[in-house]
């Protein structure tokens, strides 16, 4: 019972990391806020442990977020999750690719965690610690990949971003780590897989980049999710944390 007592945000968390997160929280105790578009994923989410409260929510609308926040009650906690992997480099890339994946991938996160922040700041004071996890990649100002230009580019962005909130409000309790996967086998990355010209060699080529091996599984980055949530995180700030089987060794 690790997150005991605690209340948890979870945007994105309909599938793939975000809803394993969501699982993982609520089997170490906490009770859980999991949103997402996709209804039909949330209400499944919902039926597989009583701790989980479901709500719709599109991050990428102003409004929604902030109705949302004044909904709730406040957080100890908070999982970033959304976002959105562009495939291509600058000759592909249009403005649209560029405003579309900022405002999921960056902008939706500010406006999740600058409504969110009052209620952080009153749980940090009774409690002491509240810890917020942004969800980054090891595609980032980590490592570089090919035809990753925009994705690349939003989650080096979610990496400044935390480092930046971290030290803005390190004094007040309150703990701002991004997580940096590597290649993780979920909805998402089957779809890309899928649509890929040889899917066979596609799927060769994502294992292929993992000196592990293979491909990371969702039950091996929730536990780090946990852990960033947690109180044993305690002394952990600003962190771009690696899960992404040996790929930046």
């Amino acid at each position: 019972m690790r997150l005991a007592n605690k209340r948890i945000f979870i945007s994105a968390a309909a599938q793939g990391i975000g809803r394993a997160s969501a699982l993982a929280c609520a089997a170490e105790g906490a009770q859980v806020v999991a949103t997402d578009i996709n209804e039909e994923g949330l209400q499944s989410l919902a039926s597989e442990d009583s701790r989980i409260e479901t709500v719709p929510l599109n991050v990428m609308q102003a409004d929604a977020i902030k109705n949302f926040a004044q909904s709730q009650a406040a957080f100890d906690g908070a999982f970033n999750c959304a976002g959105f992997v562009h495939e291509g480099g600058i000759q592909t890339t249009t403005d649209a690719d560029w405003d579309f994946s900022f405002d999921l991938n960056v902008r939706s996160m500010f406006r999740v965690t600058q409504a969110l922040l009052p209620g952080f700041l009153e749980r940090a004071k009774a409690t002491g610690a509240v810890g917020i996890v942004n969800m980054a990649s090891m595609a980032s100002s980590v490592k570089g990949f090919p035809n990753r230009l925009l994705y690349g580019t939003t989650k080096a962005a979610v990496i400044g971003f935390t480092k930046a909130m971290a030290a803005d409000f390190v004094r007040d309790g309150l703990r701002f780590n991004a997580l940096c996967p590597g290649t993780v086998d979920t909805p998402s990355l089957r779809g890309r897989i899928a649509a890929a010209e040889d899917p066979v060699a596609a799927e060769k080529a994502f294992i292929a980049r993992q000196p592990m091996g293979r491909l990371a599984q969702v039950s091996d980055i929730a536990p780090m999710v946990v852990f960033l949530l947690s109180d044993e995180s305690r002394f952990v700030s600003g962190q771009a944390v690696m899960v992404d089987g040996g790929v930046s060794i």
